[in-house]
């Protein structure tokens, strides 16, 4: 592609009604700019840029919830907490341009930044067929990556920044290595379809459903009149045709029906799973502590995996969206930026290559730098579990024990005595249990818990849930093959490429995963571990629940397991039996980090 001057930009969208350009909040607004893929299909961006002349770099998002759409409805739930608990993130725009996972353009084109954002193929103002993660969808992203490249108003350089969906694809487009793409940062954005999200230990997550249903369909193109308005100009957001029901149901995968009759790892998961040993770009990959069920694996998998010579993790809390608008969030991205898109001296050289916003009670949180993750110092601490007192203790058993509970209960919590000292845990942990069940299977829910020492249990805002537990884990007996490869004493890796039923009476050892963490644990607190049948439930929940979520929140947010057809009670609802002792060493592994040498 040759780059193109505004003369020949205006020349290629003639007789075009959707593309349009205009200048308000001190921005160069190109509506609905025209990028043709490698079949033809027309995908529709919104570029924001610069109202003077120059070479500026862009950053660019490339998603299916429908660039037109306003945070503020489409998300009203959520904009409400957010705009209210942090006027200092929304103070400095009018916010009329606000998307949802996004940045807000009045916050970066002042600072010589083209925003660009694309509804994907089948998404808002971009008709196709919509395959989310595909690689047809990924192929698109890179082109539109080589387009910005080459427009007049770049410099030949493009960022990729935005959370979640936005967030899971830089990893997937990164992998084919586009021209322009300078560098990447992905805030909360996990990569592994199957084991991140999908299928938690091989059960299926039923979210992943209820988001298509709640955030996709609601933005298909083709919606037309019975779609929403765009708060900016009052234009159609999901496209200027509205297509019958029938119509639109041909263009998109069934996704429920996918992810129900898919139950191990296949080529349609592997498609929508990146190749992080072909990711190279200079990336900043952005954790949340909070995010159990859905990102937070999948940034550390991305900066551990990809091959990136300059690559750095950063760890916050708070809710999903809450960062990443900040002003901590919104220097932390520019610092980058400005390094890599500009070549400006931001500081970023001096950057520790872990940033952690170390969690403590009641939400509060300390900036620390580290050298490498898992943190070098860290002491790997083994805690037993003992059937007899419920406890768990720092001494292996001397005696096998066992105790038994009904597979789709609540199940059995252990405790840790009290913590002598303030403690600090931060990092993966891991679980290996010794299990034996009356059925050919059984589903293992790990919470790691914190309590008080009034015994009352102590929860943190997490992504979504405001109700959330230090830790979780997750897996399907019959699941329970390791990658021996891939596997580590602080992460057990699973194939989940072949079910292994349960024979009544043997006993098996199950080595679970359980997600990343941090929290400094305060003196005379307590942290326990529940091995459950079914997904932890916050005792005094409130049942919050978001304006595009389907479910109340009891303790797990939306990453609920609940499906019958995946979890039938004549498999899961058998007698499951914990074996303990000397002969089976079920045990909790906690990372435990001493204080840095002064």
């Amino acid at each position: 592609m040759n780059k193109l001057s505004n003369e020949d930009s205006n020349s290629i969208s003639k007789g075009d009604s959707q593309h349009r350009i205009e200048k308000r909040e001190n921005m160069v607004i190109e509506w609905n700019v025209p990028i043709e893929m490698d079949d033809g299909i027309i995908l529709r961006a919104n570029v924001y840029r610069p109202d003077s002349d120059g070479l500026f770099p862009v950053i660019m998002s490339h998603g299916p919830y429908g660039k037109d759409l306003a945070w503020q409805e489409g998300y009203s739930t959520s904009w409400e907490i957010f705009s209210t608990s942090h006027p200092e993130a929304v103070s400095g725009s009018s916010n009329i341009h606000q998307s949802w996972e996004t940045v807000d353009p009045e916050k970066w084109v002042p600072d010589g930044y083209v925003c660009i954002r694309v509804d994907s193929r089948g998404a808002g103002r971009s008709p196709g067929v919509i395959d989310c993660r595909s690689s047809r969808e990924t192929a698109d992203f890179c082109s539109c990556i080589e387009w910005a490249g080459e427009q007049i108003w770049s410099n030949g350089k493009v960022g990729l920044t935005g959370i979640s969906y936005y967030a899971i694809n830089q990893w997937q487009v990164a992998a084919l290595k586009p021209k322009y793409l300078a560098a990447m940062c992905v805030w909360e954005g996990s990569v592994d379809y199957y084991r991140d999200g999908t299928h938690h230990g091989g059960i299926l997550n039923t979210f992943q459903s209820n988001w298509y249903d709640m955030q996709i369909k609601s933005v298909q193109h083709g919606l037309g009149e019975n779609g929403p308005k765009s708060r900016v100009h009052g234009e159609l957001v999901c496209g200027p045709e509205t297509l019958s029901e029938n119509e639109l149901e041909n263009n998109r995968v069934d996704l429920g029906d996918r992810l129900q009759t898919q139950e191990l790892i296949n080529e349609w998961y592997n498609e929508r799973t990146a190749d992080l040993s072909k990711v190279e770009t200079p990336l900043l990959s952005a954790a949340s502590w909070g995010g159990q069920g859905l990102h937070p694996r999948g940034n550390y998998m991305g900066f551990l995996n990809s091959k990136s010579k300059h690559k750095w993790l950063e760890c916050h809390g708070l809710e999903h969206w809450t960062e990443f608008y900040t002003p901590y969030g919104v220097e932390l991205q520019k610092k980058f930026f400005g390094h890599f898109l500009k070549g400006d001296d931001t500081g970023w050289v001096n950057q520790p290559t872990v940033q952690l916003k170390v969690r403590h009670l009641d939400e509060k949180f300390i900036v620390r730098g580290e050298d490498e993750w898992p943190i070098a110092r860290t002491e790997w601490t083994k805690v037993y579990l003992d059937p007899n007192t419920l406890c768990l203790s720092h001494s292996p058993l001397i005696k096998n024990s066992s105790i038994t509970y009904n597979g789709l209960s609540d199940g059995i919590t252990f405790l840790l005595p009290p913590w002598k000292k303030e403690t600090e845990i931060t990092g993966p942990l891991a679980a290996k249990l010794f299990v034996s069940s009356s059925t050919i299977d059984a589903d293992i829910f790990l919470v790691v818990r914190l309590f008080s020492p009034d015994m009352k249990e102590i929860v943190f805002q997490g992504t979504l849930d405001p109700h959330t537990p230090i830790a979780n884990g997750w897996l399907r007996a019959s699941h329970r093959k390791l990658d021996p490869e891939k596997s580590t004493f602080w992460q057990p890796y699973h194939t989940h490429d072949e079910k292994q039923p349960l024979a009544g009476g043997n006993i098996y050892e199950l080595d679970i995963e359980i997600w990343p963490t941090c929290i400094v644990v305060p003196s005379g607190y307590r942290i326990a571990l529940s091995v459950r049948g079914k997904d932890y439930v916050y005792p005094c929940s409130t049942n919050h629940r978001l304006s595009n979520m389907r479910n109340n929140f009891t303790g797990v947010g939306p990453f609920l397991h609940d499906d019958p057809t995946d979890r039938p009670e004549e498999i899961f609802n058998g007698k499951v039996t914990l074996h303990c002792g000397p002969d089976f060493p079920s045990s909790l592994l906690l990372p435990i980090i001493p204080q840095k040498n002064s």
